[in-house]
Formats: C-alpha cells, sequence, structure tokens
C-alpha cells in the first residue's frame, strides 16, 4: 500500500491558522461541490487537473453483482461506503452512466478455430444499446491494428470480425498491445471497456515468467484511463499450449490479474478452446448493465499517486467489481 508523503506546515499565530483552515474547508467544500455539479463532464482520473493546492475530482467505474446471476437491486450513493487507502471518503456523486466505448482485441495469433464462435460474439456486439460505441481491433507484434474504429453502427462493427491468424509469425505481447491501444484511447468521462481474446503468452518476453515484467505497467495504464478489461482465454495456434502445465496457469493468471485489477473479470475453461462463449458474452453484458460512475475528490500531491479504493455496502448479497487502483493527478 502506497502513502504520500505528509505536509508540514509552520504556523505563525492562532489567527493564520484558523485563516489557513477555512480556506483549505471553503476549497474542498467547493471542489466537492463542482463534483456533484459537473459529474457529466469530468473525465477519468489521470486526466483531470485542478488549478489550485487541494484535491481533485476522480471519477472510476465499478459493477455491482449479486450472486447466483441474479440482478442486483438498483443502489444510490447513500448505498455505497468507498474506502480510499485506509480512510473512507465521501462519494460526491453516482451514476449510471448511459454510454458505453466498448473494443474488442482480438489476439491475431489465437487457434483460428475460435472463429466458429464469432456468431455468439456478433449477437453480443448487436445486442449491445445504441449508445454504445464499439470497435474493433487485431494485436500482432506487439501493436494493435484497428479493423474497425469505435462506431455506433453496430453491423458495421460486427463485419469487422474475422478469422485470427493462427501463426507464430504475428505472435505478440498481449500487454504492449493494449498499452498501444490505451495511449491512442479517446478522453471522454463515459464508461470504457475493453473485451480481449488472448492466450495471456508474451512471446516478446521469450517465456513463461510467472509475473511478466509487462503487467503492471499495463494495468496502471488502464486504471489512469478507466478502463475496465475482460479477457476471455483462447489458446493460441503455435506449438506452446501449455496444456496441463504450469505456464498454462500463470498465463491465466495474468490475464485474470489484468482484468480483476482494472474492474473487469477473466473468463476460462481449463487450458483448452472454450467450449461456448456465450455465458460469458451474458455475465459480461450483466456486468455492463449494472456500472456506475462514481466521483469522489482525491489529492495526488506534486507528482500525483495511484491509491488502493475499496466499495462496500450493507445491501444483502451485493458485491462490486471495481479497480484494485485509481490515479489520483497531481496537484498544480
Amino acid at each position: 500500500m502506497r502513502f504520500g508523503p505528509k505536509l508540514h506546515l509552520i504556523l505563525w499565530d492562532d489567527r493564520k491558522e484558523v485563516s489557513h483552515m477555512n480556506r483549505n474547508l471553503i476549497r474542498s467544500g467547493v471542489l466537492l461541490l463542482g463534483a456533484m455539479a459537473g459529474f457529466a463532464s469530468l473525465t477519468p482520473a489521470a486526466e483531470n487537473k485542478t488549478d489550485t493546492a487541494g484535491p481533485s475530482a476522480v471519477v472510476m467505474t465499478n459493477a455491482a453483482t449479486a450472486k447466483k446471476d441474479a440482478q442486483p437491486p438498483a443502489l444510490t450513493r447513500n448505498d455505497l461506503t468507498l474506502y480510499q487507502g485506509r480512510e473512507r471518503v465521501q462519494v460526491a456523486d453516482m451514476k449510471r452512466g448511459d454510454t458505453l466505448r466498448l473494443a474488442v482485441l482480438i489476439d491475431d495469433s489465437l487457434r483460428s478455430s475460435v472463429a466458429s464462435q464469432w456468431n455468439d460474439l456478433r449477437a453480443f456486439l448487436m445486442a449491445q444499446p445504441n449508445t454504445t460505441s464499439i470497435a474493433v481491433a487485431y494485436a500482432r507484434n506487439g501493436s494493435v491494428t484497428v479493423a474497425q474504429d469505435f462506431t455506433t453502427d453496430h453491423a458495421l462493427a460486427a463485419k469487422a470480425l474475422r478469422m485470427p491468424l493462427g501463426e507464430l509469425s504475428v505472435a505478440t505481447s498481449p500487454y504492449l498491445a493494449l498499452q498501444d491501444w490505451i495511449k491512442r484511447w479517446p478522453d471522454a468521462s463515459e464508461r470504457s471497456s475493453i473485451l480481449l481474446f488472448s492466450s495471456g503468452i508474451d512471446y516478446f518476453r521469450g517465456g513463461p515468467a510467472s509475473v511478466d515484467p509487462d503487467l503492471d505497467a499495463t494495468i496502471e495504464h488502464a486504471q489512469k484511463k478507466n478502463i475496465n478489461i475482460w479477457s476471455i482465454y483462447v489458446p493460441d495456434g503455435g506449438g506452446r499450449r501449455g496444456r496441463g502445465s504450469f505456464a498454462g496457469f500463470n498465463w491465466q493468471s495474468n490475464l485474470s490479474r489484468i482484468s480483476v485489477e482494472t474492474g473487469g473479470q477473466a473468463y476460462f475453461l481449463g487450458l483448452g478452446m472454450p467450449v461456448n462463449l456465450k455465458p460469458y458474452f451474458d455475465e459480461i453484458q450483466r456486468n455492463l448493465n449494472n456500472q456506475y460512475l462514481l466521483a469522489f475528490t482525491g489529492n495526488g500531491g506534486q507528482k500525483g499517486k495511484f491509491e488502493r479504493v475499496k466499495v462496500t455496502t450493507e445491501v444483502a448479497n451485493v458485491q462490486f467489481l471495481t479497480p484494485s487502483e485509481v490515479f489520483l493527478p497531481a496537484v498544480q
């Protein structure tokens, strides 16, 4: 757990101390009211800055879930308790967030046979509300090739789906590919998600390392942009299928980490090809339908910092998919 340096001030008399405290209270109050009044115009944590030496408005996405795939009840900010580090903080505002940027990223080195299940993926894309913009891209050689940029024409996005090449000649690092796309991600206040199809193998690193050296950086890139990553494990088309191997579990563990720590989930059934993707799409859709945008204030100090967050509730049988950390931007 990371904490920023404490600021110590030496004040010459009580009147200056009272004046200083009043100014801080007024400044914090204005920021909190501003977060509530202007919530629709807020951008993700890394893009928010304030002109005064005080807290900044921070926005993050979290999804309410219920047990046994039940529909969670509607919630208000009064139902939630938000912790930033060890400190309980006030939720300035909370809303559903009608718009969504949904990106589909497919590793081009995956087994080509996964395309036999693209009809279910097309149906998932076509079922999105008209407030969802969809993009489709393929990962190869550590970068992303966009086949269809963000569009609300879901049929056009669905047409961009094709069979993966399934060749090691285009093998990639899924984490560097994610970083490449996230760097180009449009800055906006709406919800953002990436649906990643990958084996989790980083061919650029040349081995089944238990923790990929690019994993943490990729998670931080996504957290800064407030992007949730939903991973679906698919074996690659080369010789490294890792069936029954320790390496295969490591690859899946990396996919799980990048999803859970960005507020999403990872899906896999053993180390083989998924039998049916539709149950995964159904669960992802349910989670997207129950996402909330939370606004609160945080102080990143002079350089900005990551801070652990946790959301809890006393509403029975309700839990949350929440990023493990948010980025508090530097104070100007």
